[in-house]
């Protein structure tokens, strides 16, 4: 490979990069990823730094169908803790997922029993939140990273087989926006960035 065409490549990712927002949930619209696609998003989502090559997340993947019947599950979740819960709210939790037309969950899995520190496991399982977004973003879709109170339900957990050990450490929303996206005001450098010895 040429060096001009490295730098072409470098100068797109770091385009890419500086260009990557989220989209909401609430305004997002087909198509979504095709199953190919999908497989695309998660291997490059386990290109992440990990350390002992411990593989700390896995992934879960709802489409089509899967996307209402998980619904279920929310309104069962939701009944749990929110017995007098109206028809609006309890349809708002059945349709949760059928904002987007994929939603993937990234399921942390830590290891207590290794030298290797929790916490950089746990940062793992984040890196490869992030890194499906930017793949999701490189194809040309918007997504959403969020987490909201049914990723803590003991009934979600139940649902999902979740392992004691392990955590949700997102559901990542993927779809084209339904609307222009308006990019939020990013940190100026001094504001989030100082060199070592600070003066």
């Amino acid at each position: 490979m040429t060096e001009l065409c490295l730098n072409v490549y470098a100068s797109q990712t770091l385009e890419l990069l500086q260009s990557r927002r989220s989209g909401s949930a609430k305004r997002m619209t087909g198509p979504g990823p095709s199953p190919d696609q999908i497989r695309t998003l998660i291997s490059c989502a386990t290109r992440v730094p990990d350390h002992g090559k411990l593989t700390p997340w896995r992934f879960i993947i709802f489409a089509d169908d899967a996307r209402a019947k998980f619904g279920d599950t929310l309104v069962k979740a939701l009944r749990s803790t929110e017995p007098e819960a109206d028809a609006e709210r309890i349809a708002q939790e059945r349709n949760r997922l059928m904002r987007a037309p994929v939603v993937i969950a990234a399921i942390s899995h830590v290891r207590s029993d290794l030298p290797i520190p929790e916490w950089e496991q746990t940062l793992s399982a984040g890196a490869s939140c992030q890194t499906l977004c930017i793949a999701a973003h490189a194809m040309g879709f918007v997504a959403n990273w969020i987490t909201e109170w049914y990723s803590y339900s003991p009934v979600v957990r139940e649902a999902l087989s979740l392992k004691p050990q392990e955590r949700i450490a997102g559901f990542i929303y993927i779809g084209n926006p339904a609307e222009q996206l308006v990019d939020r005001p990013r940190p100026a450098f001094e504001s989030v960035a100082a060199y070592y010895p600070s003066t």
